[in-house]
């Protein structure tokens, strides 16, 4: 990615708001529906399975696996985690992603972000990067609505969504995807990787909203720390705007073909 004029300015930008504006624990940073006819519907599983990965050092780190989809599938465990920044990662949490066959690391941060706090890989597990809103203008990072609004329309966006998805379905291993506070970029790649997967969307919501939980943030008034359910609602309103409904967002706009899907279905569909 380039970075023009401003790009000074710009870092100064990002580190003086840190935390404050992008919800994660310093040192590090973090990161916002109208139905498409793929979207399921149904009621809302509670999260009966235990989601935490107990790292010591990443609090958000969660197992995707184990929800029902609307056709009788089940989400596989062990395949696919969700995590916040790994910068922080013990020993033992980086022992613990390697017994689990972690082969991939898929970072969706800023290239401040990873400044400030480089990931700890898993031996053995290749990292990728992956901006999601690095070239997004700088009043999308202060915006939590236009950050989930980017997360479908910023440059660069969708080819690093895309990017996380493609690397789930071609990955002999399990695969971690984060972003600091691993509950906004990190949010919505799981909804959509859920949603194509089949999970209705109540449960995408709940699976979402489990950031206040993991983080200690109030649901009611989740500020900065957590999320909020409009966030979310706002990212899928502005997939189903812009290309007219959510199977099109995921074919035009993260080019994933049926192949993909299908890839994609096969490794964590049982």
């Amino acid at each position: 990615m380039q970075y023009r004029s401003g790009r000074a300015r710009r870092a100064v930008v990002i580190a003086v708001l840190g935390a404050a504006v992008l919800g994660a624990t310093p040192p590090a940073f973090a990161d916002p529906a109208a139905t498409g006819p793929s979207v399921a519907v149904g009621s809302a599983q509670p999260p009966a399975a235990p989601r935490s990965l107990g790292l010591e050092g990443a609090r958000n780190a969660r197992d995707i696996g184990g929800y029902s989809t609307a056709d009788g599938g089940v989400v596989r465990s062990g395949v696919v985690f969700r995590t916040d920044a790994l910068d922080r990662l013990t020993p033992r949490d980086l022992a613990q992603l390697e017994s689990s066959n972690v082969t991939v690391v898929d970072d969706l941060r800023t290239t401040y972000e990873r400044a400030l706090a480089p990931d700890r890989l898993p031996a053995g597990a290749d990292g990728h990067w992956y901006d999601v809103l690095g070239q997004s203008p700088i009043t999308t990072l202060v915006d939590m609505p236009a950050a989930y609004r980017a997360f479908v329309t910023g440059p660069g966006a969708n080819e690093a969504f895309s990017a996380v998805l493609h690397d789930i379905a071609e990955s002999d291993g399990a695969v971690i995807y984060h972003c600091s506070a691993g509950k906004d970029r990190t949010g919505w790649a799981t909804a959509v990787l859920l949603t194509v997967l089949g999970v209705p969307r109540e449960t995408v919501n709940a699976d979402y909203l489990l950031s206040n939980t993991y983080r200690g943030a109030d649901p009611e008034h989740p500020g900065l720390d957590g999320v909020d359910q409009a966030w979310l609602d706002s990212a899928f309103d502005t997939a189903v705007a812009t290309y007219g409904s959510f199977d099109a967002y995921v074919s035009e706009g993260l080019k994933l073909s049926d192949g993909d899907i299908t890839k994609l279905k096969s490794r964590l569909l049982d």
